[in-house]
């Protein structure tokens, strides 16, 4: 009889540990989840406004090169190119080089946000210089993402639900914050980007002093 009562006695431990367990691992799956979807329609989001921007930059680059050309200077070193994958984009004006790149949207991610909740998005990050160039030599994601924040000049955040605004954030500005609309993010971004590289210039280096904004 003892030993039949100490078996309904462990059953009964068993069941109440199982029903912790469950109760707790549905709490974190349900977190995660929540966290994967909004991560899979900002991945899609991001990738809207990249292929925008990727058109948005032929026309910038077109009407450039008309610009330079009627002042007499070869167009021939402007130009804009992108990977198959549509995850990087180079562009070359004249002595500047500048990349836009979605590939640090590896794992779902969060924007902080000030008395409010973490805001769930991708990003477009705008580096300065040759992203191939800067990258040459990675081996994993963490040199790759710390090169990114070596050389980022702005990012752009995009929220999962198209009604919100993206975030966009200068780095030389103090990270101040400025919101576009999906519709016109693309653009308002490639076009801040290069006023942000080519509207400044490069000083001889002396120590420590190498760019300047004008």
């Amino acid at each position: 009889m003892a030993s039949n009562y100490e078996n309904f006695d462990n059953t009964e431990s068993n069941y109440r540990k199982n029903s912790l367990i469950q109760e707790r691992v549905s709490l974190v799956s349900t977190h995660m989840y929540k966290q994967f979807l909004d991560y899979q329609k900002a991945t899609m989001n991001t990738a809207e406004i990249f292929n925008d921007a990727i058109e948005n930059l032929k026309a910038i680059i077109e009407s450039l090169k008309k610009s330079f050309s009627s002042r007499g200077v070869s167009s021939e070193s402007i130009y804009v190119e992108h990977d198959p994958q549509k995850t990087i984009i180079t562009i070359n004006i004249l002595w500047h080089k500048i990349s836009l790149t979605t590939r640090c949207n590896y794992e779902p991610q969060a924007l902080f946000r000030e008395n409010n909740q973490p805001l769930f998005s991708g990003r477009i990050m705008a580096i300065n210089g040759n992203y191939y160039e800067i990258m040459e030599g990675v081996s994993d994601r963490k040199e790759e993402m710390k090169r990114l924040l070596d050389n980022e000049v702005a990012s752009l955040y995009i929220p999962a639900d198209k009604m919100q605004n993206a975030i966009f954030k200068i780095k030389h500005l103090s990270n101040r914050e400025f919101f576009l609309n999906h519709q016109d993010a693309a653009r308002e971004f490639s076009l801040k980007v290069i006023e942000t590289i080519c509207g400044g210039g490069v000083y001889h280096e002396e120590g420590s002093r190498k760019i300047f904004n004008i």
